[in-house]
């Protein structure tokens, strides 16, 4: 494993700048914190397991606060959906995907409507017990 995993390399980030949503050409206030140190930021903190408002500014990432504002505007772009239909065939070719790890989560499955059939229960009161 390397050192600092959450260093993003070139080839990486060939693939994942395309994906990013353009900064507007007249956007108020200071210029922002650049897109790839922003993505470092956040995975550093999730390496890591700090929260994002404890995120240094001495490591070079900007704030953890301008990180978590990137990665929300990525989200809503749709950035890491589509990353991850970009990535799974690659890594599935190359044999790296280990399905033993994996769960699968039906929360998001709607639940069938009709009426719940009744469960016969063991009575607990007092009236029902006899010796």
């Amino acid at each position: 494993m390397r050192t600092r995993p959450w260093i993003v390399d070139d080839d990486l980030w060939a693939l994942i700048e395309p994906l990013l949503p353009p900064w507007p050409e007249r956007s108020s206030g200071p210029r922002p914190v650049d897109d790839r140190l922003c993505l470092q930021g956040t995975l550093y903190v999730l390496y890591n397991d700090v929260a994002s408002q404890l995120l240094s500014l001495e490591l070079g990432f900007g704030s953890g606060q301008t990180c978590w504002r990137r990665l929300e505007r990525w989200q809503e772009a749709g950035v890491f959906d589509h990353l991850h239909r970009i990535l799974l065939p690659g890594l599935k070719a190359a044999g790296e995907l280990d399905w033993s790890r994996a769960c699968v989560d039906g929360s998001h499955i709607r639940a069938k409507k009709g009426k719940l059939a009744p469960v016969r229960r063991r009575s607990t009161s007092a009236a029902a017990k006899t010796t």
